[in-house]
């Protein structure tokens, strides 16, 4: 990482079978996890891969977003363009706190230089096409849980937890 004062943090919300995403969406409705989404990232980087920028769909206020591509001559108006993981990480070089933000292949990619992990556990198992990449929970301590549910728009129960690396 180009600052060693920068932390980087992955957030991503999934279920009890890792799914986090069906047809490039999310495949529950849960409010509470997109304030919570906003209040960590506000104000920072969030790098992201164009399938997940394709799926948002819109520049979300208040962040500057770094969308990862091969296609070398993609532009989107308002986004920081990567052509790699450690390019979209360096140009994030002046921010103390950089979120990865999906998908799962980005996932895959930036787990080994994670500092912070953000999990919205969703305690049930929902199918979908996308998930999020097996890894050893021995590396990492949890440091905070907060148990939540909801019963509409949808019955949910799901926790915030945040690990940091041993």
């Amino acid at each position: 990482m180009p600052n060693p004062e920068s932390r980087l943090s992955l957030i991503v919300a999934m279920a009890k079978n890792r799914t986090i995403g069906v047809n490039n969406t999310l495949p529950w409705r849960c409010p509470e996890d997109l304030k919570h989404f906003k209040a960590l990232t506000m104000g920072h980087h969030m790098i992201m891969g164009r399938k997940t920028f394709d799926s948002i769909g819109r520049l979300l206020p208040g962040r500057t977003t770094v969308v990862v591509t091969r296609d070398r001559n993609l532009q989107i108006e308002g986004c920081l363009m990567a052509n790699s993981l450690p390019d979209a990480i360096a140009a994030c070089a002046n921010d103390e706190k950089i979120f990865i933000v999906g998908g799962a292949e980005i996932y895959v990619q930036a787990l080994e230089h994670i500092d912070t992990l953000y999990i919205t556990e969703i305690q049930q198992a929902i199918e979908g096409d996308a998930h999020f990449p097996e890894f050893d929970l021995n590396t990492w301590q949890e440091v905070s849980r907060i148990v939540c549910h909801q019963d509409l728009p949808q019955r949910l129960d799901y926790h915030f937890v945040s690990y940091q690396r041993r």
